[in-house]
Protein backbone atom coordinates (compact mmCIF):
# COMPACT_ATOMS: atom_id res chain seq x y z
CA UNK A 1 0.00 0.00 0.00
CA UNK A 2 2.94 2.46 1.12
CA UNK A 3 4.76 1.59 -2.27
CA UNK A 4 1.46 1.86 -4.70
CA UNK A 5 0.86 5.75 -2.52
CA UNK A 6 4.57 6.95 -3.17
CA UNK A 7 3.84 5.72 -6.77
CA UNK A 8 0.93 7.61 -7.13
CA UNK A 9 2.21 10.76 -5.06
CA UNK A 10 5.53 10.60 -7.91
CA UNK A 11 2.88 10.34 -10.79
CA UNK A 12 0.54 13.57 -9.59
CA UNK A 13 4.11 15.47 -8.67
CA UNK A 14 5.40 14.92 -12.41
CA UNK A 15 3.35 17.79 -14.25
CA UNK A 16 4.40 19.69 -11.09
CA UNK A 17 7.93 19.49 -12.19
CA UNK A 18 7.87 19.98 -15.81
CA UNK A 19 6.29 23.18 -15.02
CA UNK A 20 8.56 24.23 -12.47
CA UNK A 21 11.42 24.05 -15.61
CA UNK A 22 10.13 26.46 -18.14
CA UNK A 23 11.52 26.27 -21.62
CA UNK A 24 12.99 29.39 -22.94
CA UNK A 25 14.16 30.28 -26.19
CA UNK A 26 15.92 32.91 -27.47
CA UNK A 27 16.50 33.44 -31.15
CA UNK A 28 19.59 36.12 -32.18
CA UNK A 29 22.52 36.37 -30.31
CA UNK A 30 23.83 40.14 -31.08
CA UNK A 31 23.39 42.70 -27.77
CA UNK A 32 19.46 42.31 -27.32
CA UNK A 33 19.56 38.27 -27.73
CA UNK A 34 22.66 37.26 -26.10
CA UNK A 35 21.72 39.85 -23.48
CA UNK A 36 18.59 38.68 -22.99
CA UNK A 37 19.83 35.03 -22.77
CA UNK A 38 22.54 36.16 -19.85
CA UNK A 39 19.46 37.64 -18.12
CA UNK A 40 17.40 34.61 -18.33
CA UNK A 41 19.88 32.36 -17.05
CA UNK A 42 21.24 34.36 -14.10
CA UNK A 43 17.70 34.56 -12.99
CA UNK A 44 18.04 30.84 -12.41
CA UNK A 45 16.13 29.61 -15.62
CA UNK A 46 17.15 27.28 -18.51
CA UNK A 47 17.55 29.33 -21.50
CA UNK A 48 18.85 28.01 -25.31
CA UNK A 49 19.99 30.32 -27.88
CA UNK A 50 19.79 30.32 -31.26
CA UNK A 51 22.27 31.97 -33.27
CA UNK A 52 23.15 30.80 -37.00
CA UNK A 53 26.67 32.64 -36.65
CA UNK A 54 29.33 31.28 -34.68
CA UNK A 55 31.12 34.80 -35.05
CA UNK A 56 29.16 37.87 -33.99
CA UNK A 57 30.20 41.07 -36.02
CA UNK A 58 29.40 43.79 -33.77
CA UNK A 59 27.78 46.87 -36.26
CA UNK A 60 29.50 49.93 -33.36
CA UNK A 61 32.35 50.97 -34.14
CA UNK A 62 32.68 49.27 -37.83
CA UNK A 63 32.55 52.92 -39.14
CA UNK A 64 35.80 53.31 -38.18
CA UNK A 65 36.70 50.34 -39.80
CA UNK A 66 35.80 51.77 -43.14
CA UNK A 67 37.61 54.60 -42.15
CA UNK A 68 41.35 52.44 -41.70
CA UNK A 69 41.08 53.59 -37.87
CA UNK A 70 40.28 50.16 -36.74
CA UNK A 71 40.79 46.68 -37.80
CA UNK A 72 37.85 44.31 -38.26
CA UNK A 73 39.30 41.59 -35.81
CA UNK A 74 38.35 44.37 -32.73
CA UNK A 75 34.68 43.66 -34.30
CA UNK A 76 34.46 40.04 -33.95
CA UNK A 77 32.83 38.16 -30.70
CA UNK A 78 32.57 34.42 -29.88
CA UNK A 79 30.04 32.61 -27.88
CA UNK A 80 32.88 30.83 -25.60
CA UNK A 81 31.68 33.17 -22.63
CA UNK A 82 28.24 32.76 -22.66
CA UNK A 83 28.28 28.41 -22.72
CA UNK A 84 30.92 28.83 -19.96
CA UNK A 85 28.64 30.38 -18.05
CA UNK A 86 26.19 27.32 -19.19
CA UNK A 87 23.77 29.08 -21.81
CA UNK A 88 22.86 26.65 -24.31
CA UNK A 89 23.93 28.00 -27.58
CA UNK A 90 22.99 26.27 -30.99
CA UNK A 91 24.55 27.65 -34.35
CA UNK A 92 21.40 27.04 -36.60
CA UNK A 93 19.42 29.55 -38.27
CA UNK A 94 15.62 29.95 -36.84
CA UNK A 95 13.56 28.88 -39.90
CA UNK A 96 9.69 28.37 -38.27
CA UNK A 97 8.40 30.02 -35.39
CA UNK A 98 4.90 28.30 -34.32
CA UNK A 99 3.10 30.56 -32.45
CA UNK A 100 -0.13 28.11 -31.21
CA UNK A 101 2.14 25.05 -30.53
CA UNK A 102 4.59 27.04 -28.96
CA UNK A 103 7.96 25.34 -31.43
CA UNK A 104 10.80 27.09 -33.41
CA UNK A 105 12.08 24.47 -35.99
CA UNK A 106 15.96 25.12 -36.97
CA UNK A 107 17.65 24.73 -40.27
CA UNK A 108 18.51 21.13 -39.26
CA UNK A 109 15.58 19.89 -38.94
CA UNK A 110 15.51 20.23 -34.69
CA UNK A 111 12.32 21.28 -33.26
CA UNK A 112 12.64 23.66 -29.99
CA UNK A 113 9.70 23.51 -27.92
CA UNK A 114 8.80 26.78 -25.89
CA UNK A 115 6.93 28.11 -22.98
CA UNK A 116 8.52 31.84 -23.80
CA UNK A 117 10.28 32.37 -26.79
CA UNK A 118 12.45 35.64 -26.98
CA UNK A 119 13.22 37.25 -30.25
CA UNK A 120 16.24 39.26 -31.09
CA UNK A 121 16.10 39.46 -35.51
CA UNK A 122 17.60 42.82 -35.90
CA UNK A 123 16.86 44.11 -39.09
CA UNK A 124 16.54 43.06 -42.96
CA UNK A 125 18.11 45.12 -46.27
CA UNK A 126 14.76 46.12 -48.22
CA UNK A 127 16.13 45.11 -51.61
CA UNK A 128 12.46 45.62 -53.19
CA UNK A 129 12.37 49.41 -51.88
CA UNK A 130 15.17 51.43 -54.55
CA UNK A 131 14.82 50.49 -57.96
CA UNK A 132 18.37 49.23 -59.24
CA UNK A 133 19.84 48.47 -55.59
CA UNK A 134 19.64 44.57 -55.42
CA UNK A 135 21.19 41.98 -53.13
CA UNK A 136 24.18 41.74 -56.30
CA UNK A 137 24.36 45.26 -56.80
CA UNK A 138 25.74 45.93 -53.29
CA UNK A 139 28.92 43.96 -54.73
CA UNK A 140 29.41 47.50 -56.89
CA UNK A 141 27.63 50.23 -54.22
CA UNK A 142 28.02 48.41 -50.87
CA UNK A 143 25.56 48.80 -48.14
CA UNK A 144 27.82 48.02 -45.14
CA UNK A 145 25.10 48.33 -42.96
CA UNK A 146 25.39 44.88 -41.34
CA UNK A 147 28.98 44.56 -40.33
CA UNK A 148 31.63 42.22 -42.31
CA UNK A 149 32.82 41.31 -45.76
CA UNK A 150 30.35 44.57 -46.72
CA UNK A 151 32.54 46.90 -44.24
CA UNK A 152 35.90 46.06 -45.96
CA UNK A 153 34.44 45.95 -49.19
CA UNK A 154 33.69 49.96 -49.02
CA UNK A 155 37.37 50.33 -47.49
CA UNK A 156 39.18 48.69 -50.09
CA UNK A 157 37.14 50.74 -52.12
CA UNK A 158 38.08 53.84 -50.96
CA UNK A 159 41.47 52.57 -50.66
CA UNK A 160 41.62 52.17 -54.10
CA UNK A 161 40.02 55.15 -55.22
CA UNK A 162 42.25 57.63 -57.14
CA UNK A 163 42.52 61.10 -55.40
CA UNK A 164 40.13 63.64 -56.71
CA UNK A 165 37.12 61.47 -57.42
CA UNK A 166 33.75 61.64 -55.32
CA UNK A 167 32.14 59.47 -53.01
CA UNK A 168 28.71 59.39 -52.49
CA UNK A 169 26.43 58.40 -49.76
CA UNK A 170 22.40 57.32 -50.10
CA UNK A 171 20.56 58.03 -46.73
CA UNK A 172 17.20 56.32 -46.28
CA UNK A 173 14.08 57.80 -44.62
CA UNK A 174 13.02 56.44 -41.02
CA UNK A 175 12.94 54.31 -39.45
CA UNK A 176 16.29 52.15 -39.68
CA UNK A 177 19.09 50.81 -37.62
CA UNK A 178 21.34 53.65 -35.95
CA UNK A 179 19.78 56.72 -37.14
CA UNK A 180 22.89 59.01 -36.28
CA UNK A 181 25.30 55.99 -38.32
CA UNK A 182 24.97 57.60 -41.41
CA UNK A 183 26.42 61.09 -40.29
CA UNK A 184 28.83 59.14 -38.31
CA UNK A 185 30.09 57.27 -41.36
CA UNK A 186 29.83 60.64 -43.58
CA UNK A 187 32.22 62.33 -40.85
CA UNK A 188 34.86 59.25 -40.71
CA UNK A 189 34.59 58.60 -44.60
CA UNK A 190 35.84 62.87 -44.85
CA UNK A 191 38.67 62.06 -42.02
CA UNK A 192 40.04 59.46 -44.43
CA UNK A 193 39.55 61.83 -47.28
CA UNK A 194 41.19 64.95 -44.94
CA UNK A 195 43.71 62.78 -44.25
CA UNK A 196 44.50 60.26 -47.44
CA UNK A 197 42.95 61.81 -50.75
CA UNK A 198 42.52 65.67 -49.39
CA UNK A 199 41.33 66.29 -53.43
CA UNK A 200 38.67 64.20 -53.15
CA UNK A 201 34.96 64.84 -51.77
CA UNK A 202 32.23 63.41 -49.87
CA UNK A 203 28.43 64.25 -51.03
CA UNK A 204 25.84 62.69 -48.90
CA UNK A 205 22.05 62.31 -50.51
CA UNK A 206 19.87 62.32 -47.65
CA UNK A 207 15.84 61.47 -47.90
CA UNK A 208 14.64 63.65 -44.89
CA UNK A 209 15.30 66.83 -43.58
CA UNK A 210 15.86 66.48 -39.78
CA UNK A 211 18.36 63.87 -38.40
CA UNK A 212 19.73 62.72 -34.82
CA UNK A 213 22.42 65.05 -33.47
CA UNK A 214 21.78 67.19 -36.55
CA UNK A 215 23.38 70.45 -34.92
CA UNK A 216 25.87 68.86 -33.81
CA UNK A 217 27.45 67.10 -36.46
CA UNK A 218 26.65 69.87 -38.77
CA UNK A 219 29.02 72.11 -36.31
CA UNK A 220 31.60 69.39 -36.52
CA UNK A 221 31.93 69.33 -40.51
CA UNK A 222 31.90 73.07 -40.66
CA UNK A 223 34.78 73.22 -38.50
CA UNK A 224 36.74 69.67 -39.75
CA UNK A 225 35.71 69.12 -43.02
CA UNK A 226 34.35 72.25 -45.01
CA UNK A 227 35.63 71.64 -48.38
CA UNK A 228 35.09 67.85 -48.40
CA UNK A 229 31.68 67.13 -47.26
CA UNK A 230 28.43 67.93 -48.85
CA UNK A 231 25.10 67.44 -47.63
CA UNK A 232 22.31 67.27 -49.42
CA UNK A 233 18.59 66.89 -47.27
CA UNK A 234 15.72 65.67 -49.33
CA UNK A 235 14.08 69.57 -49.87
CA UNK A 236 17.68 69.95 -51.74
CA UNK A 237 16.95 66.68 -53.96
CA UNK A 238 18.78 64.42 -51.47
CA UNK A 239 16.36 62.08 -52.00
CA UNK A 240 17.81 59.14 -54.05
CA UNK A 241 14.59 57.47 -56.27
CA UNK A 242 16.70 54.78 -58.45
CA UNK A 243 20.84 53.54 -58.84
CA UNK A 244 22.30 52.84 -62.10
CA UNK A 245 25.06 49.88 -60.46
CA UNK A 246 26.75 49.76 -64.01
CA UNK A 247 27.66 53.56 -64.44
CA UNK A 248 27.68 54.04 -60.40
CA UNK A 249 25.05 57.05 -60.59
CA UNK A 250 22.44 57.81 -58.03
CA UNK A 251 19.27 59.52 -59.47
CA UNK A 252 17.64 62.17 -57.96
CA UNK A 253 14.58 64.19 -58.77
CA UNK A 254 16.67 66.97 -58.89
CA UNK A 255 19.54 65.34 -60.67
CA UNK A 256 22.30 62.30 -61.11
CA UNK A 257 25.27 62.09 -59.37
CA UNK A 258 28.38 60.29 -60.39
CA UNK A 259 30.06 58.43 -58.25
CA UNK A 260 33.66 56.78 -58.30
CA UNK A 261 32.23 54.73 -54.96
CA UNK A 262 28.90 55.05 -53.93
CA UNK A 263 27.81 53.76 -50.35
CA UNK A 264 23.81 52.77 -50.43
CA UNK A 265 21.64 52.17 -47.15
CA UNK A 266 19.08 51.04 -48.52
CA UNK A 267 15.15 50.91 -46.15
CA UNK A 268 15.14 48.41 -43.91
CA UNK A 269 12.40 46.21 -41.86
CA UNK A 270 12.81 43.58 -38.95
CA UNK A 271 14.59 40.50 -40.21
CA UNK A 272 12.73 37.62 -41.70
CA UNK A 273 12.43 35.40 -39.16
CA UNK A 274 9.94 37.99 -37.35
CA UNK A 275 7.40 37.64 -40.29
CA UNK A 276 7.22 33.98 -40.36
CA UNK A 277 6.80 34.16 -36.54
CA UNK A 278 4.16 36.62 -37.59
CA UNK A 279 5.13 39.21 -34.75
CA UNK A 280 5.80 41.75 -37.62
CA UNK A 281 3.23 44.20 -39.07
CA UNK A 282 2.51 45.39 -42.56
CA UNK A 283 4.82 47.95 -41.59
CA UNK A 284 7.56 45.58 -41.72
CA UNK A 285 8.51 45.93 -37.81
CA UNK A 286 7.54 44.22 -34.91
CA UNK A 287 4.23 45.85 -32.32
CA UNK A 288 5.01 44.87 -28.93
CA UNK A 289 4.01 45.91 -25.44
CA UNK A 290 5.97 48.40 -24.05
CA UNK A 291 6.28 47.11 -20.70
CA UNK A 292 7.22 43.45 -21.04
CA UNK A 293 7.96 43.66 -25.05
CA UNK A 294 5.39 40.96 -25.33
CA UNK A 295 4.33 40.75 -29.20
CA UNK A 296 0.78 42.24 -29.38
CA UNK A 297 0.17 40.14 -32.27
CA UNK A 298 1.52 36.76 -30.92
CA UNK A 299 1.14 35.89 -26.86
CA UNK A 300 4.12 34.08 -25.93
CA UNK A 301 6.44 35.72 -28.05
CA UNK A 302 8.57 38.52 -27.01
CA UNK A 303 10.55 41.00 -29.60
CA UNK A 304 13.39 43.45 -28.56
CA UNK A 305 16.21 45.05 -30.33
CA UNK A 306 16.08 46.70 -33.70
CA UNK A 307 12.99 45.20 -34.84
CA UNK A 308 10.76 46.53 -32.71
CA UNK A 309 8.28 49.57 -33.02
CA UNK A 310 9.90 51.58 -30.00
CA UNK A 311 7.92 54.83 -30.20
CA UNK A 312 10.57 57.27 -29.02
CA UNK A 313 13.47 54.99 -28.28
CA UNK A 314 16.06 54.62 -31.19
CA UNK A 315 17.25 51.35 -32.78
CA UNK A 316 20.48 50.90 -31.22
CA UNK A 317 22.84 48.23 -29.44
CA UNK A 318 22.72 50.12 -26.10
CA UNK A 319 18.76 50.19 -26.33
CA UNK A 320 18.57 46.54 -27.36
CA UNK A 321 20.49 45.77 -24.43
CA UNK A 322 18.59 47.42 -22.14
CA UNK A 323 15.39 46.32 -23.77
CA UNK A 324 16.95 42.62 -23.05
CA UNK A 325 17.60 43.42 -19.82
CA UNK A 326 13.75 44.60 -19.07
CA UNK A 327 12.25 41.44 -21.67
CA UNK A 328 13.99 38.96 -19.13
CA UNK A 329 12.92 40.39 -15.94
CA UNK A 330 9.33 40.36 -17.31
CA UNK A 331 9.43 36.75 -18.84
CA UNK A 332 10.89 35.45 -15.14
CA UNK A 333 8.09 37.51 -13.30
CA UNK A 334 5.28 36.01 -15.92
CA UNK A 335 6.62 32.90 -15.05
CA UNK A 336 6.01 33.23 -11.88
CA UNK A 337 2.47 34.44 -12.46
CA UNK A 338 3.63 38.91 -11.53
CA UNK A 339 2.32 41.42 -13.77
CA UNK A 340 5.53 43.11 -14.90
CA UNK A 341 6.32 46.42 -13.47
CA UNK A 342 6.19 49.31 -15.49
CA UNK A 343 10.42 50.39 -16.91
CA UNK A 344 12.15 53.64 -17.34
CA UNK A 345 14.74 52.21 -19.66
CA UNK A 346 18.03 54.41 -20.83
CA UNK A 347 19.67 55.14 -24.19
CA UNK A 348 23.05 56.27 -25.00
CA UNK A 349 24.46 56.91 -28.64
CA UNK A 350 28.20 58.05 -29.25
CA UNK A 351 29.47 59.00 -32.32
CA UNK A 352 32.89 59.54 -33.43
CA UNK A 353 33.31 62.87 -36.02
CA UNK A 354 36.81 62.75 -36.00
CA UNK A 355 39.61 60.54 -33.86
CA UNK A 356 39.82 62.76 -31.22
CA UNK A 357 36.49 64.20 -31.68
CA UNK A 358 33.06 62.75 -30.21
CA UNK A 359 29.36 63.96 -29.36
CA UNK A 360 26.32 61.80 -28.24
CA UNK A 361 22.78 61.82 -27.41
CA UNK A 362 21.03 60.38 -24.44
CA UNK A 363 17.17 59.65 -23.63
CA UNK A 364 15.08 58.23 -20.98
CA UNK A 365 11.92 56.10 -22.07
CA UNK A 366 8.95 54.84 -20.53
CA UNK A 367 5.88 53.15 -21.38
CA UNK A 368 2.98 55.34 -22.33
CA UNK A 369 -0.27 54.84 -24.93
CA UNK A 370 1.38 52.12 -26.31
CA UNK A 371 4.87 52.76 -27.01
CA UNK A 372 8.08 54.24 -25.45
CA UNK A 373 8.13 57.81 -25.18
CA UNK A 374 10.56 60.19 -23.63
CA UNK A 375 10.81 61.29 -20.28
CA UNK A 376 10.06 65.12 -20.11
CA UNK A 377 13.59 67.34 -18.90
CA UNK A 378 15.60 63.67 -19.03
CA UNK A 379 18.12 63.02 -21.58
CA UNK A 380 20.01 65.51 -23.89
CA UNK A 381 23.00 65.65 -26.33
CA UNK A 382 26.62 66.82 -26.27
CA UNK A 383 26.57 70.87 -25.71
CA UNK A 384 26.88 72.78 -29.08
CA UNK A 385 30.04 75.06 -27.73
CA UNK A 386 32.37 72.77 -26.48
CA UNK A 387 36.02 72.80 -26.08
CA UNK A 388 38.08 70.45 -27.40
CA UNK A 389 38.70 68.40 -24.37
CA UNK A 390 35.19 67.20 -23.83
CA UNK A 391 35.22 66.26 -27.51
CA UNK A 392 38.42 64.38 -26.69
CA UNK A 393 37.08 62.54 -23.74
CA UNK A 394 33.62 61.79 -25.12
CA UNK A 395 35.54 60.34 -27.84
CA UNK A 396 37.13 58.42 -24.97
CA UNK A 397 34.09 57.72 -23.28
CA UNK A 398 32.58 55.50 -26.33
CA UNK A 399 35.49 53.28 -26.64
CA UNK A 400 35.05 52.76 -22.57
CA UNK A 401 31.60 52.05 -23.26
CA UNK A 402 31.90 49.62 -26.42
CA UNK A 403 34.86 47.75 -24.63
CA UNK A 404 32.28 47.29 -21.51
CA UNK A 405 29.13 46.35 -23.25
CA UNK A 406 30.90 44.06 -25.47
CA UNK A 407 32.57 42.62 -22.31
CA UNK A 408 29.21 42.60 -20.48
CA UNK A 409 27.09 40.83 -23.49
CA UNK A 410 30.09 38.46 -24.71
CA UNK A 411 32.03 37.33 -21.88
Amino acid sequence: MKRRALLAASLLAAPALAQAAPKLVVIGGGFGGATAARALHRAGLAVTLVEPAEVYVSCPFSNAVIAGLREMDQQRFGYAGLRRDGIAVVHQAATAVDAAARRVTLADGTVLPYDRLVMAPGIDLRFDALPGYDQAATEAMPHAWKAGAQTLLLRRQLEAMEDGRLVVMAVPANPFRCPPGPYERASLIAHYLKTHKPRSKLMVLDAKDVFSKQKLFEQAWAALYPELLEYVPLSAGGKVTEVDVAGRVLRTEFGDHEAAVANVIPPQRAGRIAALAGVADRSGWCPVDPVSFESTLRPGIHVIGDAIIAGAMPKSAFAANAQARVCAEAVAGLLRGEAPAAPKLINTCYSIVAPDYGISIAGVYQPANGLLTDVPGAGGTSPLEAPASTRRAEAGYAEGWYRTITADVFG
